[in-house]
């Protein structure tokens, strides 16, 4: 697809499942790739396969160093950014009544503070060309809620409704950005999950099946197309029918 040939792309969390099928996916469409994480050995990994890309490491909590970690990227790309994907997240999980304001606050954030400021430094970057895609990946847990995860639901929420702000704001300037919500997606993290909870999260998907990585990265794909240029604060839920909103 010529439309992504030399682009200029930028992936958080690139070295998890979802992760590297988003790269995949861009690097075979012959995307100028940046892809960042905090684990070197997975970040080598990425490397070894895709030759031609960009790997920076990074830890996306570093907020005050976000600004200077969006400008190397823009210069390891060739000066911009045309898509960001923001795909770094993390989780920790208990009962609110045990939860500690170190967990609440770690979760949001990364999750949700890195996410705004990724997204508005990046944003500085595309109002020069006038152009810019930015895909914000959440979770089905921001629209359910789930047992253990309100600070994780709060965060992914969060990202949807900062997501349709962002949109009212730059809509005019040609950048768009949406939401990608996965549901249960076979991942390390999901293989972790004992049989026994597998069957009941199971029985509430009516495909009966985990997705796969590649289906969530095939709607980014879209949304960063051209097909996808009237589309924006817009989320497309990649779930096999486990929430329908």
């Amino acid at each position: 697809m010529d439309f992504f040939k030399n682009k200029k792309i930028l992936i958080t969390g690139a070295s998890g499942g979802i992760g590297e099928a988003i790269t995949n996916k861009f690097y075979d469409l012959d995307a100028k790739i940046c892809a960042t994480g905090t684990n070197q050995d997975k970040l080598n990994y990425l490397k070894q396969k895709f030759e031609k890309i960009k790997i920076l490491k990074f830890d996306i909590s570093k907020h005050d160093h976000i600004e200077d970690f969006i400008n190397n990227v823009s210069n390891e790309l060739g000066d911009g950014i045309d898509i960001l994907i923001n795909n770094a997240g993390i989780n920790k999980d208990n009962l609110a009544i045990r939860m500690t304001i170190d967990e609440w606050k770690k979760v949001i954030d990364v999750n949700l503070t890195s996410t705004f400021l990724l997204s508005k430094f990046a944003i500085k970057k595309m109002l020069k060309s006038k152009f810019g895609k930015i895909v914000n990946i959440t979770s089905v847990i921001g629209h359910t809620g789930n047992v253990g995860q309100s600070n994780y639901s709060a965060s992914k929420s969060g990202i949807i409704s900062m997501s349709k702000s962002l949109s009212h704001e730059y809509s005019k300037k040609n950048i768009t950005i949406n939401c990608v919500s996965p549901g249960y997606i076979s991942t390390n993290m999901t293989d972790e999950i004992s049989d026994k909870w597998k069957e009941i999260i199971m029985s509430k998907i009516p495909m009966n099946r985990f997705g796969l990585p590649i289906e969530v990265a095939n709607t980014v794909k879209f949304l960063c197309s051209s097909e996808a240029d009237y589309i924006t604060g817009e989320t497309i839920h990649v779930n096999g029918g486990m929430y329908m909103s």
